[in-house]
């Protein structure tokens, strides 16, 4: 019997840009909701780059997966000839339209404040008021209704659902009433109208959600300027002549050169030439690194003064550069931000008040009386007046914004809420050494000179050649020996020695040397007991020892390293009080980091260690439920700050760098990240505070406002009072966030 086997399933991987989303819980909502069409096996949302990768059958089309998500309020770009623009360009409209609705709802709400709470009883300001209202609700506001009734549709509610709510209960009661005032009149009751409650609640969220447009528009900056590091053509030789071709088209086997000044565009091996290149955004280290025939090359890395050829081994998605972008992509988008409390609290909180709500306009009509509707309804309005989410909203927002700009009275700028929110728990910090434990460039630490050298014309001659060298270090020199005054000698017959240093003649003929060890022993060149143990000693310190000869012998010996910061040891002292572990991670050599980690203060640190291997060690961290912050200021940190928990950019160091971090230092001091983090316990204890404002007259006014006391004393709450309680509520969260101003970290 034949075994007939089934055609295998083909799956089609098709990526979209997503609209619409404006936190993590979205990106969920999107994931669920393309998951469950029929025909697609799995959708993976990147929230940092508002992407969805969709593994599907070929029967499910595109459409069919625009039309699921635009059913909930997000949609899917597709057809567009180039979808990442035409996504930049969705949400920079709708950064716009959110920023013009929140303008114009505050210039017509001002007048209805100001009508509502000092002309309250003046009748044509009642009609003024509704008038303007209208549009404040129904047209800059209308997202909040439109956002609640497609969460009601799937069961659920958020704080759309309590805005939606409470202004429009208070709308509708106030038209009632601005229509209708002798229903109330012929009851013995003033009609009371709350247009002014409704409009500033829309007002308020509204700058709330302008505020969270404009920290979003900025995430994928970083991503861009990563991308732009890859020059968009290159110089290939192809069947001997020189072609400039773009770099989409270059193949494996290419012959690239490339020239001084010039970005190298892929990954490859020189091939003839020599040259230093500055390597730091892989490594970190400030001192660019010599390449000649058969060394390696990388996208992305900035060529110096040589120019040479090299064989192109890696192109496209393959080069060290697009790993990292990817790698940066992946940890910014599994990060998913802190879950808003208030959205959480407001899920519970707007079914308990309906319910509170509609329970108690049925109790007052089974036992009120006579005026059971009236008592009824003015009970069941005030109760949703009262719980009106402004302080909720205010709580969270208030707290962070003094919290931001203490941080910038600090030199510390705070780029989102989640990592001031964080900040407090973070129990494990990791540094980077280069530019942030360190100055980040070379300087001449020591420089110590022979009996035998006539040290004023000496000095003279190295400057000479110092000048001339194309070395990196050689700049270190020329500037230490400019500070001394040291004027430059005449030279001739220069020439490089790719590897090992320099040499040159004066005008008397006698030959200088300046270079390393190497080249001493290669010219055979004596090196005095006195400048051996000099230089020993200093190379126990992971320093770089750089020998000044005649033909004959060393005449000065000069120590080159990156300095440590001054206030980098109290620092780690200060972190280390706080309860938090140290780390320090650096791509140099593991001689050097220990050399360093010693001078800070650090037990804990690894050296020669590269871009993915520093946010290999914060997850693995993290797998051990420490809560990470990483300090980086290059380019090689960026996968590592994109994956910690807390990420903090030295305000000197690249852009990508401060892009992709939460926090940046404006100074290059150290101590400022023990302030940041007792900043963020003071601004989480203001939150903590504020919520338990916000809450605690809804706690005593809803029952109030129930009519909990009419039994006692015969008092109901008036809806009027109930609004002015809402008020007071939202005074005292702004009051108390202020006082974080005044706070010292």
């Amino acid at each position: 019997m034949d075994t007939i086997v089934a055609p295998r399933k083909t799956v089609k991987k098709e990526s979209f840009p997503v609209t619409g989303m404006t936190c993590a819980s979205c990106a969920s909502s999107v994931e669920s909701i393309l998951s469950h069409i029929d025909g697609v096996s799995q959708a993976s949302v990147n929230f940092a780059s508002n992407s969805v990768l969709v593994e599907h059958d070929p029967s499910v089309s595109p459409l069919d997966l625009q039309n699921a998500l635009r059913s909930v309020g997000y949609d899917l770009i597709i057809d567009e000839e180039n979808p990442s623009q035409a996504q930049e360009e969705r949400q920079r409209q709708h950064y716009l339209e959110v920023r013009n609705r929140t303008i114009w709802s505050a210039l017509l709400t001002f007048p209805v404040f100001i009508l509502g709470m000092f002309y309250m009883n003046w009748m044509p300001g009642q009609w003024i008021s509704l008038l303007l209202t209208i549009p404040i609700l129904f047209y800059f506001g209308k997202n909040f209704f439109i956002n609640a009734f497609k969460q009601a549709k799937h069961g659920k509610a958020n704080m759309d659902t309590l805005v939606a709510l409470s202004t429009g209960i208070a709308f509708v009661f106030s038209l009632f009433n601005t229509l209708f005032p002798d229903f109330w009149h012929a009851r013995g009751i003033h009609p009371h109208v709350y247009y002014e409650a409704a409009t500033v609640i829309i007002t308020f969220i509204s700058l709330g959600k302008l505020l969270e447009e404009k920290a979003k528009s900025n995430t994928s900056s970083a991503i861009k300027k990563l991308m732009g590091l890859q020059p968009k053509t290159l110089r290939a030789i192809i069947n001997g002549e020189e072609l400039e071709i773009p770099i989409a088209s270059v193949q494996k086997g290419n012959t690239i050169l490339v020239r001084p000044g010039e970005k190298i565009p892929v990954d490859g091996a020189v091939l003839s030439g020599s040259s230093y290149i500055d390597e730091s955004m892989i490594t970190g280290e400030p001192v660019p690194v010599a390449k000649i025939k058969g060394d390696k090359v990388f996208a992305g890395t900035v060529n110096q003064k040589g120019s040479f050829q090299f064989e192109a081994e890696k192109v496209g998605g393959e080069t060290l550069l697009s790993q990292i972008i990817k790698m940066v992509q992946e940890a910014q988008g599994s990060k998913a931000p802190v879950q808003k409390l208030v959205d959480k609290i407001a899920g519970i909180f707007v079914p308990v008040v309906m319910g509170i709500s509609i329970f108690t306009f049925i109790v007052w009509m089974t036992v009120g009386g006579d005026d059971a509707f009236t008592h009824a309804l003015l009970t069941s309005v005030a109760v949703l007046v009262i719980a009106c989410p402004c302080a909720l909203g205010l709580a969270t927002p208030t707290a962070i914004m003094v919290g931001v700009g203490k941080g910038a009275e600090n030199n510390i700028l705070i780029k989102d809420a989640e990592s001031l929110e964080l900040g407090h728990k973070v129990n494990a910090i990791v540094l980077d050494k280069t530019g942030t434990i360190t100055e980040g460039k070379p300087t001449v630490t020591n420089l110590y000179w022979s009996e035998k050298a006539h040290e004023a014309y000496h000095a003279a001659v190295l400057l000479a050649l110092e000048t001339q060298s194309e070395h990196p270090l050689a700049d270190a020199v020329v500037k230490k020996l400019k500070e001394k005054g040291v004027q430059r000698e005449t030279l001739k017959d220069f020439d490089s020695l790719t590897g090992k240093g320099v040499k040159a003649s004066d005008t008397a003929g006698k030959t200088y040397y300046i270079g390393n060890g190497k080249l001493m022993q290669e010219y055979q060149i004596n090196i005095p007991q006195h400048i051996q143990q000099k230089a020993g000693e200093w190379q126990k310190e992971a320093k770089t020892v750089v020998f000044f000869s005649d033909d004959v012998e060393v005449l000065a010996v000069l120590a080159i390293a990156d300095k440590i910061k001054a206030t980098s040891r109290s620092a780690v002292e200060k972190l280390k009080k706080l309860g938090v572990e140290v780390y320090m991670l650096t791509g140099d050599n593991n001689q050097t980091a220990r050399a360093v980690a010693a001078q800070v203060g650090l037990t804990d640190f690894k050296g020669e260690v590269l871009p993915s291997d520093k946010a290999d060690f914060v997850r693995e961290l993290q797998s051990k439920g420490k809560v990470v912050a990483m300090v980086g200021d290059g380019i090689n940190d960026s996968q590592a700050l994109a994956q910690a928990n807390v990420s903090i950019a030295m305000g000197h160091g690249s852009d990508i760098a401060m892009d992709v971090a939460k926090m940046t230092l404006i100074t290059s001091d150290l101590e400022s990240i023990p302030k940041a983090l007792k900043l963020s316990s003071k601004t989480v204890k203001g939150i903590r505070q504020n919520l338990f404002w916000a809450f605690i007259y809804n706690v005593i006014g809803i029952p109030i406002a129930a009519g909990i006391l009419y039994p006692v004393n015969g008092f109901l709450l008036d809806p009027m009072i109930a609004g002015a309680a809402m008020a007071l509520s939202s005074v005292s969260v702004v009051a108390n966030s202020l006082r974080l101003k005044t706070t010292k970290i």
